[in-house]
Protein backbone atom coordinates (compact mmCIF):
# COMPACT_ATOMS: atom_id res chain seq x y z
CA UNK A 1 0.00 0.00 0.00
CA UNK A 2 1.32 3.43 -1.35
CA UNK A 3 2.01 6.25 1.19
CA UNK A 4 2.44 8.52 -1.72
CA UNK A 5 0.13 11.99 -1.68
CA UNK A 6 0.23 15.21 -2.71
CA UNK A 7 -1.31 18.38 -1.51
CA UNK A 8 -2.30 21.73 -2.89
CA UNK A 9 -2.28 24.62 -0.84
CA UNK A 10 -3.00 28.75 -1.85
CA UNK A 11 -2.06 31.47 0.16
CA UNK A 12 -5.44 33.39 1.23
CA UNK A 13 -5.08 36.17 -0.94
CA UNK A 14 -4.90 34.12 -3.55
CA UNK A 15 -1.87 35.42 -5.01
CA UNK A 16 0.89 32.01 -4.50
CA UNK A 17 -0.08 28.19 -5.37
CA UNK A 18 2.17 25.61 -4.04
CA UNK A 19 1.79 21.20 -4.84
CA UNK A 20 3.90 19.47 -2.26
CA UNK A 21 4.74 15.63 -3.03
CA UNK A 22 5.77 12.70 -1.40
CA UNK A 23 6.39 10.10 -4.32
CA UNK A 24 9.24 7.67 -2.67
CA UNK A 25 6.74 4.33 -2.72
CA UNK A 26 5.96 5.26 -6.63
CA UNK A 27 9.49 6.18 -7.45
CA UNK A 28 10.90 3.02 -5.97
CA UNK A 29 8.70 1.15 -7.69
CA UNK A 30 9.29 2.44 -10.91
CA UNK A 31 13.02 2.31 -10.25
CA UNK A 32 12.42 -1.38 -9.24
CA UNK A 33 10.43 -2.61 -12.79
CA UNK A 34 12.85 -0.85 -14.83
CA UNK A 35 16.13 -2.21 -13.00
CA UNK A 36 17.71 1.26 -13.48
CA UNK A 37 20.71 2.73 -12.74
CA UNK A 38 21.54 5.40 -10.20
CA UNK A 39 21.39 7.90 -12.60
CA UNK A 40 18.38 6.57 -14.56
CA UNK A 41 16.48 6.21 -11.27
CA UNK A 42 17.06 10.08 -10.28
CA UNK A 43 16.35 11.18 -13.84
CA UNK A 44 12.82 8.71 -14.17
CA UNK A 45 11.87 9.88 -10.65
CA UNK A 46 12.26 13.01 -10.89
CA UNK A 47 10.04 13.08 -13.65
CA UNK A 48 7.66 10.83 -12.15
CA UNK A 49 7.33 13.69 -9.26
CA UNK A 50 7.04 15.82 -11.89
CA UNK A 51 4.28 14.38 -13.64
CA UNK A 52 2.19 13.74 -10.43
CA UNK A 53 2.35 17.42 -9.40
CA UNK A 54 1.34 18.61 -12.56
CA UNK A 55 -1.44 15.46 -13.04
CA UNK A 56 -2.50 16.90 -9.97
CA UNK A 57 -3.61 20.34 -11.32
CA UNK A 58 -6.12 18.31 -14.21
CA UNK A 59 -9.57 18.77 -13.23
CA UNK A 60 -10.93 16.88 -15.97
CA UNK A 61 -11.81 13.52 -14.82
CA UNK A 62 -10.41 11.39 -17.48
CA UNK A 63 -7.41 14.14 -18.11
CA UNK A 64 -3.79 12.87 -18.47
CA UNK A 65 -0.59 14.35 -18.98
CA UNK A 66 2.19 12.78 -20.60
CA UNK A 67 6.10 14.01 -20.50
CA UNK A 68 9.25 13.34 -22.38
CA UNK A 69 12.34 14.86 -22.07
CA UNK A 70 14.99 13.65 -24.76
CA UNK A 71 18.74 14.98 -24.50
CA UNK A 72 20.62 15.57 -27.53
CA UNK A 73 23.85 14.07 -26.18
CA UNK A 74 21.63 11.86 -23.67
CA UNK A 75 22.83 8.19 -22.30
CA UNK A 76 19.26 7.33 -20.77
CA UNK A 77 17.61 7.96 -24.19
CA UNK A 78 14.08 9.18 -23.86
CA UNK A 79 12.63 9.73 -20.28
CA UNK A 80 8.41 9.40 -20.02
CA UNK A 81 6.50 9.86 -17.34
CA UNK A 82 2.47 9.85 -17.30
CA UNK A 83 -0.18 10.83 -14.56
CA UNK A 84 -3.72 11.40 -14.79
CA UNK A 85 -6.07 13.68 -12.65
CA UNK A 86 -6.68 10.72 -9.85
CA UNK A 87 -3.02 9.97 -9.05
CA UNK A 88 -1.96 7.33 -10.96
CA UNK A 89 1.90 7.38 -12.41
CA UNK A 90 4.06 5.52 -14.35
CA UNK A 91 6.80 5.94 -16.56
CA UNK A 92 10.36 4.54 -18.63
CA UNK A 93 13.70 5.44 -19.58
CA UNK A 94 14.42 3.97 -22.57
CA UNK A 95 18.72 3.21 -21.62
CA UNK A 96 17.81 1.90 -17.98
CA UNK A 97 21.35 0.81 -17.32
CA UNK A 98 23.26 3.88 -18.50
CA UNK A 99 26.45 5.03 -16.82
CA UNK A 100 26.31 6.89 -13.69
CA UNK A 101 28.66 9.67 -12.94
CA UNK A 102 28.55 11.72 -10.04
CA UNK A 103 29.77 15.71 -8.99
CA UNK A 104 32.77 16.17 -7.02
CA UNK A 105 30.67 16.73 -3.79
CA UNK A 106 28.59 13.53 -4.22
CA UNK A 107 25.88 14.10 -5.69
CA UNK A 108 24.27 12.43 -8.82
CA UNK A 109 24.94 14.37 -12.24
CA UNK A 110 21.88 13.78 -13.78
CA UNK A 111 22.22 16.20 -16.19
CA UNK A 112 25.09 14.63 -17.52
CA UNK A 113 22.95 10.95 -18.22
CA UNK A 114 19.55 13.13 -19.31
CA UNK A 115 21.77 15.67 -22.10
CA UNK A 116 21.88 19.25 -21.17
CA UNK A 117 20.28 20.40 -24.71
CA UNK A 118 17.55 19.14 -25.80
CA UNK A 119 13.64 18.84 -25.98
CA UNK A 120 10.97 18.83 -23.15
CA UNK A 121 7.80 17.84 -24.48
CA UNK A 122 4.45 18.09 -22.82
CA UNK A 123 0.67 16.46 -24.02
CA UNK A 124 -1.83 17.58 -21.76
CA UNK A 125 -4.86 15.08 -22.80
CA UNK A 126 -8.30 16.21 -21.70
CA UNK A 127 -10.16 12.81 -22.88
CA UNK A 128 -11.88 15.22 -25.60
CA UNK A 129 -10.68 15.64 -28.40
CA UNK A 130 -6.78 16.78 -29.85
CA UNK A 131 -4.01 17.11 -26.83
CA UNK A 132 -2.88 20.25 -26.48
CA UNK A 133 0.89 19.59 -26.36
CA UNK A 134 3.70 22.10 -25.95
CA UNK A 135 7.65 21.98 -26.51
CA UNK A 136 10.60 23.61 -25.16
CA UNK A 137 14.01 23.25 -25.42
CA UNK A 138 16.22 22.17 -22.16
CA UNK A 139 18.18 24.06 -20.06
CA UNK A 140 20.25 22.43 -17.91
CA UNK A 141 18.90 18.55 -18.16
CA UNK A 142 18.25 18.87 -14.12
CA UNK A 143 14.64 18.36 -15.19
CA UNK A 144 13.73 20.85 -12.24
CA UNK A 145 14.82 23.71 -14.03
CA UNK A 146 13.22 22.45 -17.48
CA UNK A 147 10.23 22.06 -15.72
CA UNK A 148 10.43 25.88 -14.12
CA UNK A 149 11.06 26.92 -17.62
CA UNK A 150 8.75 25.23 -19.45
CA UNK A 151 5.83 27.07 -17.50
CA UNK A 152 7.56 30.88 -17.87
CA UNK A 153 7.66 30.03 -21.79
CA UNK A 154 5.15 27.61 -22.31
CA UNK A 155 2.60 28.94 -20.00
CA UNK A 156 3.87 32.61 -19.26
CA UNK A 157 3.31 31.41 -15.28
CA UNK A 158 6.84 32.04 -12.75
CA UNK A 159 7.11 29.07 -11.47
CA UNK A 160 9.97 27.63 -8.56
CA UNK A 161 10.22 23.63 -9.27
CA UNK A 162 12.17 21.40 -6.66
CA UNK A 163 12.10 17.91 -8.10
CA UNK A 164 14.85 14.95 -5.43
CA UNK A 165 15.63 11.45 -4.91
CA UNK A 166 17.66 9.95 -2.66
CA UNK A 167 19.04 6.54 -3.36
CA UNK A 168 20.65 4.26 -1.16
CA UNK A 169 24.99 5.03 -1.18
CA UNK A 170 25.37 0.57 -1.19
CA UNK A 171 22.81 -0.64 -2.84
CA UNK A 172 21.28 2.05 -4.97
CA UNK A 173 17.82 1.68 -3.82
CA UNK A 174 15.06 4.78 -3.83
CA UNK A 175 15.28 5.91 0.08
CA UNK A 176 13.15 8.85 -0.74
CA UNK A 177 11.15 10.76 -3.80
CA UNK A 178 9.61 14.05 -3.54
CA UNK A 179 8.57 17.34 -5.30
CA UNK A 180 7.39 20.72 -4.73
CA UNK A 181 5.71 23.43 -7.16
CA UNK A 182 5.47 26.98 -6.00
CA UNK A 183 3.34 29.39 -8.42
CA UNK A 184 3.25 33.08 -8.79
CA UNK A 185 -0.89 33.53 -9.75
CA UNK A 186 -2.27 36.49 -11.50
CA UNK A 187 -2.09 39.80 -8.96
CA UNK A 188 0.39 39.01 -7.02
CA UNK A 189 2.23 42.00 -5.74
CA UNK A 190 5.74 43.14 -5.35
CA UNK A 191 5.33 42.44 -1.92
CA UNK A 192 4.33 39.04 -2.06
CA UNK A 193 7.49 38.60 -4.87
CA UNK A 194 10.01 39.66 -2.19
CA UNK A 195 8.66 37.58 0.23
CA UNK A 196 8.35 34.24 -1.86
CA UNK A 197 11.76 35.14 -2.86
CA UNK A 198 13.19 35.04 0.41
CA UNK A 199 11.54 32.05 1.47
CA UNK A 200 12.62 29.81 -1.68
CA UNK A 201 16.59 31.12 -0.98
CA UNK A 202 16.25 29.51 2.23
CA UNK A 203 14.42 26.31 1.76
CA UNK A 204 16.09 22.59 2.30
CA UNK A 205 16.33 20.40 -0.66
CA UNK A 206 13.55 18.32 -1.30
CA UNK A 207 14.74 15.14 -0.27
CA UNK A 208 16.38 16.53 2.67
CA UNK A 209 12.77 18.22 4.42
CA UNK A 210 11.56 14.57 3.90
CA UNK A 211 14.33 12.84 5.50
CA UNK A 212 13.33 15.55 8.66
CA UNK A 213 10.06 13.83 8.70
CA UNK A 214 8.13 16.73 7.49
CA UNK A 215 5.11 16.28 6.60
CA UNK A 216 3.68 17.63 2.86
CA UNK A 217 1.73 20.34 4.98
CA UNK A 218 4.90 21.56 6.76
CA UNK A 219 6.68 21.49 3.56
CA UNK A 220 4.05 23.40 1.83
CA UNK A 221 4.05 26.30 4.75
CA UNK A 222 7.43 26.30 5.37
CA UNK A 223 7.66 27.23 1.61
CA UNK A 224 4.88 30.25 2.17
CA UNK A 225 6.25 30.77 5.10
CA UNK A 226 4.44 34.31 6.17
CA UNK A 227 1.57 33.86 4.28
CA UNK A 228 -2.08 32.44 5.46
CA UNK A 229 -2.20 29.08 3.91
CA UNK A 230 -5.63 27.01 3.06
CA UNK A 231 -5.53 23.49 1.45
CA UNK A 232 -6.96 22.73 -1.34
CA UNK A 233 -6.93 19.20 -1.96
CA UNK A 234 -5.37 15.77 -1.10
CA UNK A 235 -4.36 13.31 -3.64
CA UNK A 236 -3.26 9.79 -3.18
CA UNK A 237 -0.39 9.02 -5.72
CA UNK A 238 0.53 5.20 -6.74
CA UNK A 239 2.17 3.92 -10.26
CA UNK A 240 0.26 2.12 -11.69
CA UNK A 241 -0.37 0.75 -15.65
CA UNK A 242 -3.52 1.04 -17.71
CA UNK A 243 -2.11 -1.79 -20.68
CA UNK A 244 -4.09 -4.14 -20.78
CA UNK A 245 -4.55 -7.53 -24.06
CA UNK A 246 -7.74 -5.02 -25.08
CA UNK A 247 -5.52 -2.41 -25.84
CA UNK A 248 -3.01 -4.28 -27.30
CA UNK A 249 -5.55 -6.20 -29.46
CA UNK A 250 -6.90 -2.59 -30.68
CA UNK A 251 -3.48 -1.81 -31.38
CA UNK A 252 -3.41 -4.40 -34.02
CA UNK A 253 -5.98 -3.10 -35.64
CA UNK A 254 -3.50 -0.34 -37.36
CA UNK A 255 -1.85 -3.50 -39.18
CA UNK A 256 -2.69 -5.65 -42.30
CA UNK A 257 -3.69 -9.17 -41.80
CA UNK A 258 -0.17 -10.46 -42.96
CA UNK A 259 1.57 -8.15 -40.35
CA UNK A 260 -0.67 -9.49 -37.58
CA UNK A 261 0.06 -13.14 -38.89
CA UNK A 262 3.78 -12.12 -39.31
CA UNK A 263 4.14 -11.07 -35.31
CA UNK A 264 3.91 -14.81 -34.47
CA UNK A 265 7.46 -16.14 -33.96
CA UNK A 266 9.11 -19.56 -34.87
CA UNK A 267 7.38 -21.22 -32.22
CA UNK A 268 4.19 -19.48 -33.51
CA UNK A 269 3.56 -16.91 -30.52
CA UNK A 270 3.43 -13.02 -30.53
CA UNK A 271 4.52 -11.13 -27.54
CA UNK A 272 3.86 -7.59 -26.39
CA UNK A 273 6.17 -6.47 -23.20
CA UNK A 274 4.37 -2.83 -22.24
CA UNK A 275 6.77 -0.16 -21.84
CA UNK A 276 5.75 0.88 -18.57
CA UNK A 277 5.01 -2.09 -16.43
CA UNK A 278 6.70 -4.58 -18.05
CA UNK A 279 4.55 -6.86 -18.38
CA UNK A 280 3.94 -9.66 -21.25
CA UNK A 281 0.77 -10.30 -23.40
CA UNK A 282 1.03 -13.08 -25.23
CA UNK A 283 -0.99 -14.63 -28.05
CA UNK A 284 -0.40 -17.92 -29.99
CA UNK A 285 -0.98 -18.13 -33.91
CA UNK A 286 -4.66 -19.22 -33.52
CA UNK A 287 -5.01 -15.82 -31.32
CA UNK A 288 -3.80 -14.04 -34.10
CA UNK A 289 -5.94 -15.77 -36.89
CA UNK A 290 -9.28 -15.24 -34.10
CA UNK A 291 -8.54 -11.34 -34.18
CA UNK A 292 -8.39 -11.05 -38.10
CA UNK A 293 -11.36 -13.14 -38.10
CA UNK A 294 -13.57 -10.64 -35.23
CA UNK A 295 -12.28 -7.49 -37.30
CA UNK A 296 -13.71 -9.02 -40.74
CA UNK A 297 -16.88 -9.89 -38.93
CA UNK A 298 -19.85 -8.01 -38.13
CA UNK A 299 -19.08 -9.17 -34.68
CA UNK A 300 -16.28 -6.79 -33.02
CA UNK A 301 -15.40 -8.89 -30.32
CA UNK A 302 -12.49 -11.13 -29.99
CA UNK A 303 -14.16 -14.05 -27.51
CA UNK A 304 -13.23 -15.33 -24.56
CA UNK A 305 -10.29 -17.80 -25.69
CA UNK A 306 -8.10 -14.08 -27.02
CA UNK A 307 -8.93 -11.97 -24.29
CA UNK A 308 -6.70 -14.94 -22.10
CA UNK A 309 -3.23 -15.11 -22.29
CA UNK A 310 -2.33 -17.77 -24.87
CA UNK A 311 -0.33 -19.63 -21.77
CA UNK A 312 -3.91 -20.26 -20.75
CA UNK A 313 -5.10 -22.36 -23.57
CA UNK A 314 -5.04 -25.74 -24.83
CA UNK A 315 -2.69 -24.92 -27.66
CA UNK A 316 0.21 -23.64 -25.36
CA UNK A 317 0.00 -27.13 -22.72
Amino acid sequence: MSNDRIIRCITSDGAVMACAADTTDLVYTGARIHLTSPAASAALGRLLTAAAIMGAQLKQENASITLRIKGDESETGAVIAVSDSKGNVKGYVQNPDCPTEYYPNGKLNVAKAVGKTGILNVMRDYGTGEPYVGQVPLVSGEIAEDITNYYAASEQIPTVCALGVLLDKEDHQVLLAGGLLIQLLPGAGDDTIDKLEKNVSELEPMTTMLAKGMSMEEICKTALKGFDVEILDETPLRYACSCSREKIIDAFSTLSDDDVRSLADEKGYAQAICHFCKKKHRFSRLQLEQIIKARHSDDSGTGNDVMKDSTDTKEDK
